[in-house]
């Protein structure tokens, strides 16, 4: 074979493999490249993201235990625009554990509230734990500082404390759920979001997950439900997982079919996963100063 016939054939392949190798960093890799990074310190240990009810560019963080009571409004690229303190309930003793939060319908038809999720309890010792409900202010886009009135809600367990982290609001059957962290299987239970301020109610437990994996990377840190009620996500320190929901399903019924492993990039102290505002994507952050904000798209459907 002459030379300038090999030229012909390797020249082509050397074209395709080139743009395929382009391909693949464009539209692959760069899926796990960080869309935006978390730029102020106060954001040092984020545990909970969720998506505005009211405001589709802005979005809901918070940090970990040892916070005061408050959270955080930034934008997708990860810029603070609002820090909302809200008053520690002396009689539940404030915030002690905050390791999720969640957006989503309350007692009044068209208004949106944030769910504090003060669920964290490493040796599953508290007597109770707390939920607290804030409504969503549109002025929190453009405050530096704004002050928000909670109604917490008590909650326990009906055999005893268990140590959770992700907190989930069902817009359809308008109820709160909970996936605890621990052990070799994970439990689901739900109350109904229609409380008043300082209720105390016992959770009703729903269903019994079991995720393969080495314990603590298995361990629950978050999960969300979209603002339509169709998607839902679960996330451990490893992996995602994603559910499309059937009409007229329940919530814990979806999560005892298998679910879809869509991308994802382990994160040091992955704790945060929340849908977009429309559902097409979600975002994961995690613990510590100026941590990368991950999107992903949603898996088709």
């Amino acid at each position: 074979m002459s030379t300038r016939r090999k030229l012909n054939i390797i020249i082509p392949i050397v074209v395709l493999t080139f743009i395929g190798a382009y391909a693949k960093h464009r539209l692959i890799d760069n899926k796990q490249l960080p869309e935006g990074r978390l730029q102020d310190k106060a954001m040092k240990e984020i545990s909970g993201i969720s998506a505005s009810g009211i405001n589709p560019a802005i979005y809901y963080v918070h940090n970990d235990s040892g916070d005061t009571c408050r959270f955080f409004a930034i934008n997708a690229d990860g810029k603070l625009k609002s820090t909302i303190y809200y008053q520690a309930d002396r009689s539940a003793n404030g915030v002690y554990d905050c390791e999720d939060i969640a957006v989503g319908p309350g007692p009044f038809k068209g208004k949106s509230y944030i769910y504090l999720a003060d669920i964290g309890d490493n040796s599953a010792t508290r007597r109770y734990v707390t939920i607290n409900r804030v409504e969503e202010s549109n002025s929190w886009s453009k405050d530096s500082i704004a002050h928000a009135v909670q109604a917490p809600l008590y909650v326990k367990y009906p055999k005893g404390a268990r140590d959770a982290e992700a907190l989930m609001v069902d817009p359809i059957e308008k109820l709160l759920y909970i996936v605890t962290k621990r052990y070799d299987s994970v439990e689901v239970y739900t109350t109904p979001l229609n409380f008043k301020a300082k209720d105390t109610v016992t959770l009703k437990f729903q269903t019994r997950l079991f995720f393969s994996g080495i314990k603590p990377f298995k361990w629950i840190t978050a999960a969300d439900i979209s603002k339509k009620g169709d998607q839902i996500l679960v996330k451990s320190y490893e992996k995602v997982y994603y559910w499309q929901r059937k009409n007229g399903e329940h919530v814990w019924q979806t999560l005892q079919r298998k679910p879809e492993e869509p991308p994802y990039k382990p994160e040091k102290q992955g704790e945060a996963i929340g849908f977009t505002f429309d559902g097409k994507g979600y975002y994961t952050t995690s613990e510590g100063v100026y941590s990368p904000i991950y999107y992903y798209p949603t898996p088709p459907h």
